[in-house]
């Protein structure tokens, strides 16, 4: 496959190699211990905020390419126990149990770095058939279960561009980032996490349901932004939308470029279907959009993406 913008931004941008030939964790490499120490100063007043949307089957998902909500079925239930249905009750004592089955990339979740190929070939210069019907052999999500607390600041683009939420489809530029940084007298520093709100989950939840919000058109950085990322050696970025990146695309060749250099390349932590709506209210009040972000994978062996609950913490 050949696309000349693709190919100029992965000589510009390529990180592979930078941490060995070995690596599977790519930017996050950037969240050090001393990263980690440094974020841990940042919790002041201890308030916490969860960025997660809830994990049930009226999430964003819309049954396509096998991808499903989070479905939560009853395993042992009080009622079981009332109709001495549970094997192992006496007396009144008895549990409850429940199982859950969700696509990994079905609510809020980073993205792991086997999760997009360009070329036939993932980060670091590894064969797409690393990713078989096992899982990912490399470059698994599950590199990153001890990984992910460090310093991360909010850009709350709307409440700077003085709208309520982004357009569908408006790509955010690098002076709108620098825009948003300079109105919250805020700045980003290397091995940090950014996290961008674009109002876009507020606009499609409006009417209480996820209306033009999965397979659409949505904001999101583009090749410019991403090239930021890269030159402020940010360690992963989030947004408040499905696909993290602009839709549509400034490729003519494929749907999210930025993925096939952000991720495959860069070897850059994406984060997507983040609630920042709380959280940016918060940041408003305190005048503060810097804290503490704890938002590690589960150690799932194998898998492209984790489920995650991330926490904000002041």
């Amino acid at each position: 496959m050949s696309d000349p913008l693709i190919e100029a931004a992965i000589r510009r941008l390529s990180n592979w190699g930078r941490w060995g030939a070995e690596d599977e964790i790519g930017t996050v490499n950037l969240i050090t211990p001393g990263k980690r120490r440094e974020a841990a100063e940042l919790v002041v007043t201890g308030e916490t905020y969860s960025l997660a949307i809830p994990f049930d089957r009226d999430g964003p998902q819309p049954h396509r390419d096998r991808r499903l909500n989070p479905q939560h079925t009853m395993l042992q239930t009080g009622t079981d126990l009332r109709a001495g249905v549970q094997e192992l009750s006496v007396d009144g004592w008895g549990y409850a149990d429940d199982m859950f089955c969700m696509a990994a990339h079905g609510a809020t979740h980073w993205d792991s770095l086997a999760h997009a190929f360009w070329d036939y070939r993932m980060y670091n210069d590894r064969p797409c058939t690393l990713v078989d019907a096992a899982g990912a052999h490399r470059n698994s999500i599950s590199r990153l279960s001890d990984r992910i607390v460090t310093r991360a600041v909010l850009l709350d683009l709307p409440r700077a561009l003085g709208l309520e939420w982004l357009d569908q489809a408006h790509r955010i530029t690098v002076a709108e980032i620098e825009r948003t940084l300079e109105q919250q007298r805020a700045e980003v520093r290397a091995g940090d996490i950014v996290l961008l709100r674009t109002g876009n989950m507020k606009r499609a939840r409006r009417d209480g349901d996820w209306d033009g919000y999965t397979y659409a058109d949505e904001p999101g950085p583009g090749f410019e932004a991403l090239a930021w990322f890269h030159r402020e050696d940010i360690a992963g970025a989030a947004t408040d939308t499905w696909a993290f990146e602009v839709t549509p695309s400034e490729s003519e060749r494929i749907w999210l470029p930025l993925h096939a250099v952000g991720i495959t390349h860069m070897g850059m932590l994406f984060g997507e279907n983040f609630h920042l709506d709380v959280l940016a209210e918060a940041c408003e009040r305190l005048q503060r959009w810097e804290f503490m972000l704890a938002a590690p994978s589960l150690p799932l062996t194998g898998a492209t993406a984790s489920p995650i609950n991330p926490l904000a913490i002041f």
